[in-house]
Formats: structure tokens, C-alpha cells, sequence
């Protein structure tokens, strides 16, 4: 059984291991190619796009491709997108692999918005130490004249021409633990955190640092996915795969 892994979360990490230690399963991981050096995990790896809808199309039949499981980050909308597209035009078997959201608890103070444009203007006009905790794919919605100061954590560089004019770039790769996210909120004089709601723990620590440290949080909620079976555990992916063997 052929099975494309359209990766880019933990999730992934976690499924590309399983999916290594099995003999009648011939899987592939495929990442957009976003991180200059992604973590090195035990599949076969194919970097960079499909290009389009009718890319994707033409791999899964080039390939001979029997399930695609869609484990993107919950903000990869394009990529979902374009997976359920070409798997109902192939008749694919697609399912995701993915992770429950965040819900705010006693002692968050959030502010929850649709998009990144949202998150920047709900920062208002009153001077503020940002912390940017989004990535560098949307750092260019915060550039422009601001009266922010912002600090924005990433693996890679992001691109300079597409940056705030006030930045203090963090080059780190995580996972970071509370501790690490209270030490630099404190250090950075941090007032304010914009996240994206990824959800699950890998990514967790700085939003209880914020509760810790009674900041506000500009929660980005997450984007619209396909109608398409959804697991939230390793074992129920498992399963939905032996459901949908190929008939011998």
C-alpha cells in the first residue's frame, strides 16, 4: 500500500516513525519546503510543491499513490485545500492527522481574531513590546510604520525587505519549555503575544507563559479545513489505513 504523508507538523514526526517500522506500507513524506533544514525524520522525503491542484493530481497518478494523509500544519489552508481537490478528483482515499485546538482557561486573557491583518490592527495605537509567535511567513503584515516594538522568534530568516521596522530577530528552533518562555518574555519586556492557535503541546509553553505573566494574548483562530476524516491520535490514523487497503 502507497501512502503519501503531506507532513509539516509534529503530527508528521510522529506518523512518518510509525508508518518506518512497517514492511507492508510503502510511504513517503512530502514537506512544502518552507525550513532551510527540517528535522531529519525515517521516510523517504520529497521537497517543494506539487504545483497546484493539477500537480498533485498528476503525482498521485504518476505515482500509483493509494492514501494521501493530510498531517500540515492546522494554518497549511492551501495544502489541505488542494489535497481533498485532487484526491476527489483521483478518488483518493484522504484523511488528516492533526491536533486539537488551544481553549482559553481560567486566567487567559485573550483577544481572538481571524487573520494575521486582524491580529495587527487589534495591537492598537499604545506602544507595545510585540511577541511575535507566528512564524516568519506573516512577519511582512506586521512591516510598515508602526509604533510597536517587535520581537519575532523563527527557525530561518525571514526575508528583510518583508520585516517590521522595530525587530529584535530570535533565531531558535524549539521545542521551548515554560521556563524558556518566561525567561525571554521576560528579558524581551514583552506587553503583548500574537499566536496562531496551533494547538497541541509541542507549542504550548508560550501561551501558558502569558497566562503566567498575566499578558494578553491576540489569538489567530485557525482557517477553515475540508470536510475529510479527522483523527487526533496516532492509533485512530492506524486504523483508517488498514480500512482502506487495496482490494488484492
Amino acid at each position: 500500500m502507497k501512502i503519501l504523508v503531506l507532513g509539516g507538523s509534529s503530527e508528521a514526526g510522529v506518523l512518518a516513525r510509525a508508518l518506518s517500522l512497517r514492511a507492508d506500507l510503502a510511504a513517503i513524506l512530502s514537506l512544502a519546503g518552507r525550513t532551510a533544514s527540517p528535522a531529519a525524520l525515517p521516510l523517504p522525503t520529497r521537497i517543494g510543491g506539487f504545483g497546484g491542484v493539477a500537480g498533485l493530481i498528476g503525482y498521485l497518478k504518476a505515482e500509483g499513490v493509494d492514501a494521501v494523509i493530510d498531517a500540515t500544519h492546522p494554518f497549511a489552508a492551501q495544502m489541505k485545500r488542494h489535497a481533498a481537490q485532487a484526491c476527489a478528483a483521483t478518488r483518493t482515499p484522504l484523511c488528516a492527522f492533526t491536533r486539537a485546538p488551544w481553549i482559553a482557561g481560567e486566567g487567559d486573557d485573550w483577544i481572538e481574531v481571524d487573520d494575521a491583518p486582524s491580529a495587527a490592527r487589534a495591537l492598537g495605537e499604545t506602544p507595545r513590546h510585540v511577541f511575535l509567535a507566528i512564524g516568519r511567513q506573516q512577519a511582512g503584515v506586521f512591516a510598515g510604520p508602526s509604533p510597536h516594538r517587535f520581537v519575532l522568534r523563527a527557525i530561518d530568516a525571514p526575508s528583510p525587505d518583508a520585516l517590521p521596522a522595530s525587530l529584535d530577530l530570535v533565531l531558535a528552533r524549539g521545542p521551548f519549555t515554560l521556563d524558556d518562555e518566561i525567561a525571554l518574555m521576560r528579558e524581551k519586556n514583552i506587553d503583548i503575544v500574537v499566536s496562531k492557535n496551533a494547538g497541541g503541546e509541542a507549542t504550548r509553553a508560550k501561551i501558558d507563559a502569558a497566562r503566567e505573566l498575566r499578558l494578553p494574548v491576540v489569538m489567530i483562530r485557525r482557517p477553515p479545513a475540508p470536510a475529510r476524516p479527522t483523527f487526533e491520535t496516532l492509533e485512530g490514523v492506524v486504523a483508517w489505513i488498514e480500512a482502506h487497503r487495496p482490494a488484492p
